[in-house]
């Protein structure tokens, strides 16, 4: 099995500038439970499958399971997915030996923007950049499955 272990936090500055790459993501759910999240993506010009597992106690462990599949079909299983579909672009941010994975939302989640980051372990080490704002790893409204039913613009 895939493990997915990731960090996440708010962002409270400017790392615009900072960016390598930047894509634009629409995701839908065709489920949204905890236990078993499926959703399909279109991030870019390429067209994706996850499946991913309820998290571990810290919120920061889960499984992940990912497969790309092709745009057509992408575009069709987001015709039946649940409603609120997510719409935001991602910067890839490198900052030492890591690369944060920013997205800024848009439509019912704008104005939130959060930064990602994959580890290798729960405690691996990293530097902070200081536009990197309070961690919500393991806060479930910042999970996208969440955005989607209870979006930013709500709170």
């Amino acid at each position: 099995m895939a493990q997915e272990i990731e960090r996440k936090f708010l962002v409270k500055g400017e790392f615009k500038n900072l960016a390598t790459k930047q894509t634009r993501i629409t995701q839908g759910y065709l489920s949204s439970v905890p236990e078993r999240t499926v959703r399909v993506r279109l991030k870019g010009d390429k067209g994706f499958i996850t499946i991913k597992g309820i998290g571990n106690a810290s919120g920061a462990s889960r499984y992940e399971w990912e497969k790309e599949i092709p745009v057509n079909e992408v575009e069709e299983l987001l015709k039946i997915c649940e409603p609120g579909v997510i719409d935001k672009t991602r910067y890839l941010v490198k900052n030492g030996d890591h690369v944060f994975e920013v997205d800024e939302f848009y439509g019912d989640n704008e104005g939130l923007i959060v930064a990602e980051l994959e580890l290798k372990s729960e405690d691996e080490s990293f530097s902070k950049p200081e536009w990197l704002g309070k961690e919500v790893t393991g806060d479930a409204r910042y999970f996208n499955s969440m955005l989607m039913k209870n979006p930013y613009k709500n709170w």
